[in-house]
């Protein structure tokens, strides 16, 4: 291990000498010179007082520089919908004689063992867990490695590594698979703030989605989600998107996603924040002036069924599906998709799904909307 000195000033620093070490220690590790001549110049104001930087210039610090596979670009992210299907790259740069590749999905919260994928060598391959039978290699040539996976599901985005394995031996490189989707928040018909983490979970799954993430939350408020009800994410944690800052909404505070934090999974109740892609079917509406369960008819008449809301969504994002009239769901609800935004059709001027929602299943006044 190396060592360098800076020297402090005594009674001037604006650190402590702990803290002015692990600094150093931080700083001095950079991997290219012009870096590192600025962190050495910037600690000469010093004065007489002598620490100690641990690990300056100890390249074992350094990213480790791939001996078997190719880099990964500099950001490798490969994006699907349910139902594609993807390939995640993985090059070999040269191939030893006695190797293993092993493909991985990282899930940091997850106990237990490793999500493995798969594990090949080169000749033979034995897939694992729920994602195994839809894995394949590519092998395009003698070189690739590439994870292809097949009918992807929503809970299939998340990082996965690609590690391959020589003796003792082994290095990795990781892609993130996004799945492109559409967040939507949902409430109780028996009002806002209904469900414990787990019973959003099982909505989220009746309406043809899953709890989305964080990430998921983050992108959709970049894409104009404004929502003013706190909902569950699938770590647990309850948020809610604001652009438009109001009173009603946290006050003055900046746009950006307010946070509640961990909550209670058992006893705390918010709304949901659910998450889905496209479907393979399709969602279209029947005009008329229907009780719910006159609607639930018109549709199978038709072969068809109420469509779930997910399913709206997804219609509406995907498909650009755009209906200026109230139609039931198979939830009990009434909503109508807008792309284009119109003062005859909810007067709002964002895009979006408008919703009417639960009424009173008796009355006769709204469409339907199917899926087939």
């Amino acid at each position: 291990m190396c060592t360098r000195t800076f020297n402090i000033p005594d009674g001037r620093s604006v650190f402590d000498q702990q803290e002015v070490a692990e600094r150093g220690s931080r700083l001095m590790t950079p991997r290219t010179q012009n870096t590192r001549r600025t962190v050495e110049a910037s600690f000469e104001q010093f004065g007489s007082t002598a620490v100690t930087c641990f690990g300056c210039n100890d390249t074992s610090l350094a990213p480790k520089k791939l001996k078997y596979l190719l880099e990964p670009p500099v950001y490798a992210e490969v994006t699907g919908r349910r139902g594609d299907n993807v390939t995640l790259p993985c090059i070999l740069r040269t191939k030893p004689s006695h190797y293993k590749v092993k493909w991985t999905k990282l899930e940091p919260e997850r106990a237990g063992p490793e999500n493995i994928i798969m594990i090949s060598n080169g000749h033979a391959l034995k897939p694992y867990g729920h994602l195994g039978p839809r894995a394949s290699l590519r092998k395009a040539h003698g070189m690739d490695a590439s994870l292809q996976l097949s009918q992807l599901e929503l809970e299939d985005g998340g990082t996965y590594r690609c590690e391959l394995v020589n003796g003792i031996e082994d290095e990795s490189v990781a892609v993130t698979l996004r799945i492109e989707g559409v967040v939507f928040p949902y409430q109780s018909k028996n009002g806002r703030y209904s469900f414990t983490f787990h019973e959003a979970k099982e909505v989220c799954a009746e309406q043809d989605g899953t709890l989305a993430s964080y990430y998921q939350l983050y992108r959709a408020w970049t894409e104009g989600l404004d929502w003013c009800n706190a909902g569950w994410l699938d770590d647990g944690t309850v948020h809610y998107p604001i652009i438009h800052p109001r009173p009603a909404c946290g006050g003055e505070l900046l746009s950006g996603i307010r946070s509640y934090g961990p909550k209670d999974k058992n006893h705390d109740r918010f709304d949901a924040f659910c998450f889905t892609s496209q479907t393979p079917g399709s969602v279209y509406y029947i005009s008329g002036s229907f009780s719910f369960k006159q609607a639930e008819h018109a549709c199978k008449r038709q072969g068809a069924e109420l469509a779930l809301v997910g399913q709206l969504y997804a219609a509406w994002r995907f498909q650009n599906y755009d209906q200026c009239d109230g139609g039931w769901l198979r939830d009990g609800s009434v909503r109508f998709p807008i792309r284009n935004p119109r003062e005859r059709c909810g007067g709002i001027p964002e895009a979006g799904v408008r919703s009417f929602g639960f009424p009173n299943k008796t009355m006769h006044l709204y469409g339907a909307y199917c899926y087939r």
